[in-house]
């Protein structure tokens, strides 16, 4: 698989995962912390505003990296499995 598939495949598979967490912080079953975290997490990732400058080199990104991820997990731990697997499938029909 050249590079430039594997780009544009990660590219889907972000756009899906982004209408899935969309979807999650929308459903009504979604816990308000989850909303919360979710919320903090997209804020977090398009805010220019960061824990560790940009411009710092490895370090700078290092922050991004992690702090999304951890977010959206937490988030995702305290949504119910069922409500996940409902916006998947809604998310795939989209």
């Amino acid at each position: 698989m050249k590079w430039t598939e594997r780009l544009r495949d990660f590219g889907r598979r972000f756009r899906h995962e982004l209408t899935v967490y969309r979807l999650v912080m929308r459903h009504p079953r979604t816990p308000r912390a989850s909303r919360l975290l979710l919320g903090a997490a997209i804020a977090y990732a398009l805010s220019p505003v960061d824990l560790i400058p940009d411009f710092i080199p490895v370090v700078g990104h290092l922050d991004d990296l992690l702090i999304v991820p951890l977010l959206v997990w937490l988030a995702l731990r305290l949504v119910p499995r069922d409500v996940i697997d409902e916006c998947r499938q809604r998310a795939c029909v989209h």
